[in-house]
């Protein structure tokens, strides 16, 4: 699965530069405009060591992000799941503050507390969490009845058991939208350090694009994508391994 992720994002990518260069070669634009292979070979070698490590320290970045906002969005989710007034009123404000876009007010985040760590954590954060809560509050507030029905006539019923079903039954989705987020989350990371920070990939993009350097962001680009499709890969392996050991053995007893 990692590696079905790395050859994925190479095909893409390939696809997306060999489109660029039939552009230029077809409207005979420069290098200025469009960067050719050599320039963006020779620029790759120039930068490819700085960018991995402004990549890696971004990714670091998101990681806490994705991590926080899971916790955040289960917490939330599995108390609005019920369909009383508290459950309703969590629910409308989630969906509420999800209209308000994260990139108009992450300049107000970097005004309130200057550049560093905490403003890039807390917009990784904000970008992958609401999309993460919906489907968390969806999944945990839709009943399993035909097993729930069991336990509620049994009297052994608990919030606890009830959420296991739930996550349970629901599991697939909830490793989909898990690893999903972690594009979410370096997106966000990456558009926090570009509107305001002093490190990250988002950072080194800003300033080639003030330099008009678009080998620089192609090279970036990549990197980005080679990292990213790596941590993919490997959150869909961990959600596989956690399938396996929570599936249904012959004797139909749960693991």
């Amino acid at each position: 699965m990692l590696f079905r992720r790395i050859y994925q994002f190479l095909i893409v990518y390939m696809v997306a530069i060999a489109f660029l260069w039939m552009i230029k070669m077809g409207l005979s634009l420069s290098d200025y405009v469009i960067p050719g292979i050599f320039l963006v070979a020779e620029t790759a070698g120039q930068v490819a060591e700085e960018y991995v490590f402004d990549v890696i320290n971004t990714l670091s970045i998101a990681v806490l992000g994705q991590a926080l906002s899971i916790v955040l969005a289960f917490t939330v989710g599995i108390s609005g799941r019920k369909s009383s007034w508290i459950g309703s009123f969590i629910k409308v404000t989630a969906y509420n503050i999800q209209a308000y876009p994260i990139v108009a007010l992450a300049p107000i985040i970097f005004i309130l507390l200057g550049d560093g760590f905490i403003p890039r954590l807390l917009i990784a954060s904000m970008i992958c969490y609401f999309p993460l809560l919906l489907s968390i509050l969806g999944i945990m507030a839709t009943p399993v009845e035909d097993i729930e029905h069991f336990y509620i006539v049994t009297g052994r019923m608990r919030w606890q058991l009830e959420v296991k079903i739930r996550a349970f039954e629901n599991l697939s989705k909830l490793t989909t939208v898990i690893s999903g987020s972690a594009t979410l989350a370096m997106a966000g990371t990456i558009v926090g350090e570009f509107i305001a920070a002093n490190a990250g990939i988002g950072y080194s993009i800003r300033i080639a694009l003030y330099q008009s350097d678009i080998a620089k962001i192609l090279v970036a680009l990549f990197m980005i994508g080679i990292i990213i499709s790596i941590y993919q890969g490997i959150l869909e392996t961990m959600g596989e391994q956690i399938k396996n050991k929570w599936s249904i053995s012959k004797e139909g007893v749960v693991l």
